[in-house]
């Protein structure tokens, strides 16, 4: 497979008849994160020599490696939405057993179900996490470290999530996906509104905007919600390009489509990226926010870690893709260009 490359022709408008988009507003997200005792701001990496090599200016990175523990940005997703849930129910100050006799169920290809299970655990529910047969074993043990139930179902992350909604329709607890699609809106949208705290964050710490901002993308939850933070906060100034895999090019043929359409790929080794249908709202929100939609190649994630790793900076094709992209060319920069990008997990073995 080969790059591909689209700028975006909605930009500014987006598409006809989605029309619910991703908040932009963080204040919920840091008032009720204020209140956790494992929440600490990321930090903000400047790497230079990765700049010059690219030939840019500055080449600023959001480190989410770290973030509350859980080794991803996902910790601000579902965590945060089961907290606002807590957040309903608790009595007395009595968090820990607010959501008492809830189970939340979810499909995930990686850091969304050590999410839930976090979540679930401090709240007093149970996780209950539907994963394919190729997600990693080690994967599954964490997830049962964190007190998730943990069930495989099928070859890919789309079968896991078809599995996981029928448990859910038939009663066995809330689905709690990062996805949505028509008649599923709440839930995921809180997922999504976690993630502005990322987004706030970098912003705080950086002394001049970015001149353009590097997003990785699954579903596209993460790239929705920082470019929607960024329109706010910036305007149209900065250049937004949206990075996902050649095998699971979900977003840039939704784009052309002008509808959620489902793809179809190989497995990638970007597994957390490997998503072959967008979330309706991320969609919807990066429509509009987004400039640029760019895939990057097998070989060229490869080159990303590579040269991340030589740096001393240790991630995986997914958390690094956003830079893997700048190191492939895209989007097209000068020598002036300052660019954030995200760092959106560790390796899988820390």
């Amino acid at each position: 497979m080969m790059q591909d490359v689209l700028v975006n022709p909605f930009r500014g408008q987006g598409l006809a008849g989605l029309d619910v988009f991703p908040q932009s507003d963080p204040s919920d997200v840091r008032d009720l994160l204020g209140r956790c005792p494992a929440h600490t701001p990321t930090p903000m990496l400047d790497l230079a020599d990765i700049a010059a090599q690219i030939g840019i200016a500055q080449l600023q990175v959001k480190d989410e490696r770290a973030r509350m523990g859980l080794g991803s940005f996902k910790a601000l997703g579902a965590a945060y939405a089961i907290a606002r849930e807590a957040s309903e129910q608790v009595r007395d100050d009595a968090w820990e057993t607010a959501l008492v006799g809830r189970v939340y169920i979810t499909a995930s290809a990686g850091n969304h179900g050590l999410s839930v299970a976090a979540g679930a655990r401090l709240f007093g529910a149970r996780a209950v996490i539907y994963l394919a047969h190729t997600v990693p074993e080690a994967f599954a043990a964490r997830l049962r470290e964190k007190g998730a139930g943990v069930v495989r179902a099928g070859a890919t992350y789309e079968d896991s999530l078809v599995a996981a909604q029928t448990a859910a329709d038939a009663g066995d607890g809330t689905l709690l996906s990062d996805g949505s699609w028509p008649g599923y809106i709440a839930l995921p949208s809180r997922v999504m509104e976690g993630y502005l705290q990322l987004a706030a964050e970098a912003a705080s710490q950086m002394d001049t905007p970015p001149t353009h901002i590097v997003l990785q993308a699954g579903v596209g939850g993460l790239a929705a919600a920082v470019a929607a933070y960024a329109r706010r906060v910036w305007g149209d100034a900065p250049h937004i390009t949206v990075v996902e895999p050649d095998a699971a090019p979900a977003l840039i043929e939704s784009i052309r489509a002008q509808r959620v359409v489902t793809t179809q790929g190989p497995v990638s080794s970007m597994g957390r990226l490997d998503c072959k249908t967008p979330s309706m709202v991320a969609l919807a929100g990066l429509a509009r926010d987004a400039d640029l939609f760019v895939t990057i190649t097998e070989a060229e994630a490869l080159h990303g870690i590579d040269t991340l790793t030589a740096h001393g900076v240790v991630t995986t094709a997914s958390g690094g893709a956003g830079i893997a992209a700048l190191l492939a060319g895209q989007p097209a920069l000068g020598p002036d260009a300052r660019v954030l990008a995200i760092l959106s997990e560790g390796a899988e073995d820390a």
